[in-house]
């Protein structure tokens, strides 16, 4: 994963990427490390304040040190045009006096009018698919949508033959079972008294079932199955 280096600061990674999808609340960290001997107070800035949640969007961070800043892409109601995002964000940082509390620093930490050396850097946001990967372009995103659409209508048609198949067999599993209780009351006739017509409709009836086992294998067996 890629970062920015300032001479104060280095932030990782170096661009917002959030997974977008509608009423869906998605969020990116941010880990800004001090890479120096002094104490570097920060600030986050972005051009949508009322889209995005920082926290904590101001600090301290001591020498050496590093914080984790998450921010927040609060629920959209529709999507962007193309799926691209022309948020910005700036991060600030200068140095501050040593054991310096977020709390006590003063309201013009972060304005070069101060004559203090103010460092910046700046970070765009990328929104991503669910299925996406970073920098997909947006032909490989309407692909996407594409192959999405082919794949659930082949997978609809599936499902129509497999459930056209279940119903089929289940049919001939209820036929069988019609004639073996019919089977079974011919016996008990039979036990009860000769009949010598028996003998001819006891061999038709057998072979029927045989022919109905058959292709109830054959269903089972030709079945696609469902992964």
């Amino acid at each position: 994963m890629t970062g920015a280096t300032n001479q104060l600061i280095s932030v990782q990674p170096d661009e917002l990427h959030f997974q977008f999808e509608l009423e869906k609340q998605s969020f990116c960290d941010l880990k800004v490390s001090n890479t120096t001997e002094h104490h570097v107070a920060f600030k986050v800035k972005t051009t949508s304040p009322k889209k995005y949640f920082v926290r904590p969007n101001t600090g301290v961070i001591q020498p050496w040190d590093s914080c984790v800043i998450r921010v927040t892409l609060q629920a959209q109601r529709e999507y962007p045009p193309d799926m691209q995002s022309k948020d910005k964000f700036l991060l600030q940082s200068t140095i501050v006096p040593p054991n310096t509390d977020v709390d006590e620093l003063p309201p013009n930490t972060f304005s070069k009018e101060s004559g203090k050396t103010i460092e910046e850097c700046k970070l765009k946001v990328v929104y991503l698919t669910p299925n996406s990967v970073p920098g997909i372009s947006e032909d490989g995103f309407k692909q996407s949508i594409d192959a999405n659409a082919m794949w659930r209508s082949a997978s609809f048609d599936d499902n129509q033959v497999l459930q056209r198949l279940k119903e089929e067999r289940d049919a001939a599993m209820r036929q069988t079972q019609l004639l073996q209780q019919e089977l079974e009351m011919l016996k008990k006739r039979r036990n009860r008294k000769g009949d010598p017509g028996f003998s001819m409709v006891f061999a038709l009836f057998v072979g029927l079932i045989g022919l109905m086992v058959g292709f109830l294998f054959k269903l089972l067996f030709s079945s696609p199955s469902a992964e």
